[in-house]
C-alpha cells in the first residue's frame, strides 16, 4: 500500500513553504490524473491534504464566492470538490504571526475541520524545520509536472495499478518510471529544492 493510500483522509502536509498562486491552483488539481475510482468520487483521495497560502490568496478566495460558512478563523468554500469534501481556509496565529492555510475537509465528518486545524497547528509549531519522508514524497508529487508523473495503468505491473509513479533518470537506463514510494534517499534529494535537501527527517506523527 502506498503512503498516499495509507494516509488518505488523515491531515497531511503536501507542500513545504508558502504556495505561490500558480502552485495553489496546481495543488487544487493535484489528482487530476487519478483514475475515476471510488476514492476520487467520494473525495477520499483529497480529504486531509493541506498547505500554506499567502494572505492575499486567502483573502482572494474568500471574495470569489460567498463562503458556505464563516467561523472565526476559517471559512469553507461553497463549491464541493467531491461528495462533501470542500476547501477550508484558515487564518491561524502561530509563533506570534498570522499565517494562512488551505485544507480539504470532509464535512460529512463533524470533527474534520477541528482535526485539520489541530494538525496544522501541531505541525507548524515545531521548534525547527524538518520533513517526514512522506512529506518529501508529497512535495515531489505536488511540484512535478504532469508529463513526469502519473498513476500506473494497465501498461504497468498489475501490483502497481493505480499507484503513483514518477520519472527518474538512470545512468544505465536513461528515463524510467518508478513508484514514488520506492524512490531512494538519493533520488528524493535530487528531486527536492536545494534548501529542502538537508532538512532533518522526523518520524510521522
Amino acid at each position: 500500500m502506498s503512503h498516499l493510500q495509507n494516509l488518505t483522509c488523515q491531515p497531511r502536509k503536501v507542500l513545504e513553504g508558502v504556495a505561490t498562486r500558480q502552485q495553489m491552483y496546481a495543488l487544487f488539481n493535484r489528482h487530476s490524473q487519478a483514475p475515476s475510482d471510488e476514492q476520487r468520487a467520494t473525495g477520499a483521495r483529497y480529504s486531509g491534504e493541506w498547505f500554506e497560502v499567502s494572505e492575499g490568496d486567502h483573502d482572494r478566495m474568500f471574495e470569489i464566492l460567498p463562503p458556505l460558512f464563516y467561523r472565526g478563523d476559517l471559512f469553507a468554500m461553497r463549491e464541493f470538490l467531491a461528495a462533501r469534501v470542500t476547501s477550508v481556509f484558515f487564518a491561524l496565529r502561530l509563533n506570534g504571526g498570522l499565517r494562512h492555510f488551505h485544507g480539504y475537509c470532509d464535512l460529512a465528518e463533524p470533527s474534520s475541520i477541528d482535526r485539520m486545524r489541530a494538525a496544522i497547528i501541531a505541525r507548524e509549531s515545531a521548534p525547527s524545520r524538518s520533513m517526514t519522508r512522506a512529506e518529501k514524497l508529497d512535495y515531489i508529487w505536488s511540484t512535478t509536472g504532469p508529463e513526469y508523473r502519473a498513476y500506473a495503468d494497465f501498461r504497468s505491473t498489475p501490483a502497481f495499478l493505480g499507484r503513483l509513479i514518477v520519472v527518474v533518470y538512470s545512468a544505465a537506463d536513461g528515463k524510467i518510471w518508478k513508484l514514488l514510494d520506492d524512490l531512494t534517499d538519493l533520488e528524493i534529494a535530487a528531486k527536492l529544492p536545494v534548501q529542502f535537501r538537508h532538512l532533518p527527517d522526523i518520524a510521522a506523527a
